[in-house]
């Protein structure tokens, strides 16, 4: 079976915002083979028989050692990475976001393969390294977070 001859399939992602003091959880990380570490939210793929908020509690702990409570669903975005940007073709990403707020840190833990550092930026900090984001779906979620975009977690069903 060739790759041609598989059904299509979007990347299912989850990204958590997480806020503290007015600045945001975001991972320093390398990404695509990339030779200069880009930006993100704690952020990854959803695994089989998890919950998207399992996904992105899950996440968030391993890329930044922060155990977090989620308190809203910000949206669902749909992504197609051009060509050059993950080398594959453009792969299509369907990212599940959610607002979160910090419980507790570990430093002790070891962050994710990749990941340089987790770093708490202020919005304005952010915005301004929009050349560094690893996708447009960084600051997207970030804005729509602060412009009080906010769902029940209740909008999310998990069936079986």
């Amino acid at each position: 079976m060739t790759l041609a001859s598989l059904p299509w399939q979007p990347d299912v992602t989850v990204a958590t915002v997480v806020v503290r003091d007015g600045r945001l959880l975001l991972v320093e990380e390398y990404a695509n083979g990339g030779a200069q570490p880009v930006l993100n939210q704690p952020a990854g793929h959803l695994e089989p028989d998890e919950s998207l908020e399992e996904a992105a509690l899950r996440e968030t702990r391993e890329e930044t050692g922060w155990d977090v409570r989620l308190t809203a669903f910000i949206g669902a975005y749909q992504w197609k990475a051009p060509v050059e940007v993950d080398g594959s073709g453009g792969r299509h990403y369907l990212r599940f976001a959610f607002a979160a707020e910090p419980v507790r840190h570990d430093p002790a833990r070891r962050l994710d393969e990749g990941i340089v550092r987790a770093l708490w930026m202020t919005p304005a900090e952010l915005q301004a390294a929009q050349a560094r984001h690893r996708s447009p779906l960084v600051w997207r979620v970030a804005a729509d977070h602060l412009a009080g975009k906010r769902h029940p977690l209740s909008l999310l069903q998990q069936l079986g």
